[in-house]
């Protein structure tokens, strides 16, 4: 067994930096590329004689699924999914080539080493070893490596699932990025976040008309200045604090290892208690509308007829309804208001057998450790899946040093993930769907 499991792990470090290495790069605005690395993980899967089926949306937007058969037909199957594409990486902002999968200070860098190559690694080399030992779950477990995560999954699992359901069939559960890492606390207890729950999203487009003219004379009809007033006022509203049942059970083990007052009427003070992550996590605290681009004139000395902003809106489950209007409030009568992409928000609850399952994986690898739930304050492909009935979990475990900011990681420049990371969390990640 020993030797089996030094074996998964050296698999997954090794399909995780040739993952790396193709650079499967989303672009947004439809223009990606998965066709070379959903070939791989055909292949990779056929290997082991393991059948799998692209799903092409569009040209080279392509979703691998393949279904592991298990012993017992009466139980719910389990989606296990990762996306395949990435985010951009700017070279010359790196140490490293972004997409060379080196192997440095321990970790593996590439873009795409936590978001989420790394999970898709743990999966390939988790099923492949079963097929190489004769090991078979107890039920179904449909693999889904999905496109298009990174732009809104267009491409991706809203294809899937809006075009091909059936490849779902039986399935009442799915697990994917983003939970199962651990927060090493003050007191130097470690918490492992388990999403149970994601903000939804609004992204708004702004729009501002004025009168146009020379930008020599007066003009009180600026559509710039009218933007930009509404801009800032966004920029700086302060929104009030939602606590949601997700939340209010993370704060409350935050509070139970640390030692510190839990008072459910202002959570902020517990955020200190858990390092970097409180950035991430301070973000699930509320709503929020962040600017994030400008469109406005053409020359210098010409005062445009219109200007707009675009805003990325983030609702937590039980208040869209507040951010919309809220916004509404805010910019005032005279701005447009264009709604760019609306997604919904999730909350599960965080219990039954899948639940418990999670928790004793963690707990054998790392006795220690306290599996709690979290809200995301992004988003991830269970939103798709949500919409055919399947509850989903971020479950892609890792034990990460204490002093590592783990969610600066994601999109962002130099990122690594620890190789003792990836051990720890393909023995826990096996572990979990052995005993499924």
């Amino acid at each position: 067994m020993e030797n089996e499991r030094t074996a998964l792990e050296k698999e997954t470090v090794r399909i995780c930096q040739e993952l790396i290495r193709i650079p499967s790069v989303n672009y947004g605005d439809g223009k990606g590329d998965e066709k070379a690395i959903a070939d791989y993980v055909v292949t990779a899967l056929s290997e082991v004689g393991i059948d799998s089926t692209v799903y092409e949306s569009a040209k080279n937007r392509c979703n691998v699924i393949a279904r592991i058969k298990g012993k017992n037909p009466k139980l719910p199957g389990l989606v296990v999914h990762g996306h395949l594409d990435v985010v951009p990486a700017n070279a010359s902002d790196w140490s490293v080539d972004p997409f060379s999968a080196e192997i440095k200070d321990g970790a593996i860098w590439g873009r795409g080493a936590v978001d989420m190559k790394n999970m898709d690694a743990m999966i390939l080399a988790i099923v492949r070893g079963w097929s190489q030992t004769g090991f078979q779950p107890e039920r179904d477990i449909v693999l889904a490596f999905f496109a298009d995560e990174e732009a809104g999954s267009h491409f991706g699992s809203r294809f899937m699932s809006a075009k091909h359901p059936e490849v779902f069939n039986g399935c009442t559960e799915a697990i994917s990025e983003v939970g199962g890492f651990s927060v090493t606390v003050s007191g130097g207890k470690r918490l492992y976040l388990i999403e149970a729950a994601q903000k939804g999203i609004h992204w708004m487009r702004l729009t501002a008309n004025g009168q146009a003219g020379h930008g020599s004379m007066i003009n009180e009809a600026n559509a710039i200045t009218r933007l930009s007033q509404a801009v800032s006022k966004v920029g700086n509203y302060e929104w009030p604090q939602r606590y949601t049942k997700t939340v209010k059970e993370l704060f409350k083990n935050v509070a139970s290892a640390t030692g510190k007052t839990y008072d459910e009427q202002d959570l902020r003070p517990l955020l200190k208690e858990i390092g970097a992550a409180a950035r991430m996590i301070g973000a699930t605290l509320q709503n929020t509308a962040n600017p994030t681009q400008l469109e406005a004139g053409y020359k210098a000395n010409v005062i445009p007829g219109q200007a707009s902003a675009v805003i990325d809106g983030r609702f937590l489950p039980g208040f869209e309804d507040e951010l919309n209007n809220t916004m509404k409030e805010i910019v005032g009568p005279d701005i447009q208001i264009e709604t760019i992409t609306r997604d919904i928000a999730l909350e599960v609850d965080f219990d039954g057998d899948l639940v418990e399952a999670m928790c004793a994986a963690i707990k054998a690898h790392d006795p220690d450790g306290i599996p709690v739930p979290y809200t995301m304050s992004g988003g991830t492909d269970n939103k798709a899946l949500s919409e055919l009935g399947i509850r989903g979990y971020g479950f892609s475990p890792l034990r990460l040093p204490a002093d590592l900011d783990f969610m600066a990681l994601f999109h962002g420049v130099d990122e690594r993930v620890p190789i003792s990371s990836i051990e720890f969390g393909v023995n826990v990640l096996a572990d979990f769907l052995e005993s499924m």
